[in-house]
C-alpha cells in the first residue's frame, strides 16, 4: 500500500500585520495519527486551517500528494480531506442523519446505504440519527460530525485521505472519548487514512498518538514520537506549568501529572 503525504513546507502566516505562524514544516502521512499540542495562542488552529486549505499561507506551501494545495479543485480536495470543527452550528432544522449525508456532497455517485449504515454504527450514532441536530448535546453533535467527516472520505474499501479534528473529545464523556479514539486508531492502522487532531489533553495525546507536534508562538518547538515530546523538560519549558512525568504502568507511555 502506497502511503501518500500532506506536507507543509516553511509555512508562514500573517494576519492584519500580525505574525501567526513562522517557518512551520510538518508532514502528515497516511497510516499515522498525528496530534498538535501547545498552550493557548500557540498557533494550532491557524496551522490547522492552513493545512486544510481554509487559509492560504503568506509564505511557504502545502503539498497534497505532491501537488500544491491551492491548485486542487475544491470538489477534488473535499474527497481527499475532511474537517471536523470543535463546534458546528446549523442555523436551521436538520435531522442528524441529514447532517451525516452532507459528507457525500463532493461525490456524484449515489449514497451507498451499506457504507452509510456502517459509519453510523461504528461512530455509535444509531440512537441519534432521527433526532433534530440542533437539540443534541455537544458530545452527541461531535459524534454526528465525526460520522459526517468519515462518510466524506469513505470509498468502497474504506476511508482514505486526511481527517482533521479540532478538539474532537472536548464535549465527550470518558466512555465516548475512549470509543472515538479507539475507532480513529483502528481506522488509521487498517486503511490509507491520516488523522490530525488538535488536543489540549496531553495524556490523551500521549496514549493515542504516533507523532506529536508542539507549537508555541507560531513555531514548532518540538516534534517526534510521544516519548520525544512528552517530557518534563519540554513541557515545563513551553507550558510553564509545574508538573511531573511518570510512565504509564500498562502501556509504558508518559503520563502527565500537575503538581498541587
Amino acid at each position: 500500500m502506497i502511503k501518500h503525504t500532506l506536507h507543509g513546507k516553511n509555512i508562514h502566516l500573517v494576519k492584519n500585520n500580525h505574525k501567526i505562524l513562522f517557518d512551520v514544516s510538518i508532514t502528515l502521512t497516511q497510516g499515522e495519527l498525528i496530534t498538535l499540542i501547545g498552550p493557548n495562542g500557540a498557533g494550532k488552529s491557524s496551522l490547522f486551517k492552513v493545512l486544510t486549505g481554509y487559509y492560504p499561507s503568506t509564505q511557504g506551501e502545502c503539498f497534497l500528494k505532491g501537488k500544491p494545495l491551492h491548485l486542487w479543485r475544491k470538489k477534488d480536495l473535499a474527497k481527499e480531506r475532511a474537517v471536523m470543527k470543535q463546534q458546528s452550528i446549523i442555523p436551521f432544522s436538520l435531522s442528524a442523519l441529514d447532517i451525516i449525508k452532507l459528507g457525500r456532497s463532493p461525490w456524484e455517485e449515489p449514497m451507498n446505504k451499506n457504507i452509510l449504515d456502517h459509519v453510523i454504527e461504528i461512530t455509535q450514532c444509531v440512537p441519534l440519527v432521527h433526532k433534530d441536530y440542533a437539540f443534541l448535546s455537544g458530545g452527541e453533535q461531535q459524534r454526528i460530525q465525526l460520522a459526517r467527516a468519515l462518510i466524506q472520505l469513505w470509498r468502497e474499501e474504506g476511508p482514505s485521505g486526511w481527517l482533521f479534528l479540532d478538539e474532537p473529545t472536548s464535549a465527550l464523556d470518558l466512555y465516548h472519548q475512549q470509543q472515538m479514539l479507539r475507532l480513529l486508531r483502528s481506522l488509521v492502522k487498517k486503511y490509507s487514512l491520516s488523522v490530525c487532531m488538535v488536543l489540549h489533553d496531553l495524556n490523551l495525546a500521549s496514549l493515542w498518538s504516533d507523532q506529536i507536534y508542539l507549537l508555541n508562538k507560531g513555531s514548532i518547538v518540538a516534534s517526534g514520537s510521544v516519548t520525544d515530546v512528552i517530557t518534563e523538560e519540554i513541557l515545563i519549558k513551553w507550558y510553564g506549568a509545574d508538573l511531573k512525568i511518570i510512565k504509564h504502568q500498562e502501556y509504558e507511555k508518559p503520563y502527565v501529572m500537575l503538581c498541587p
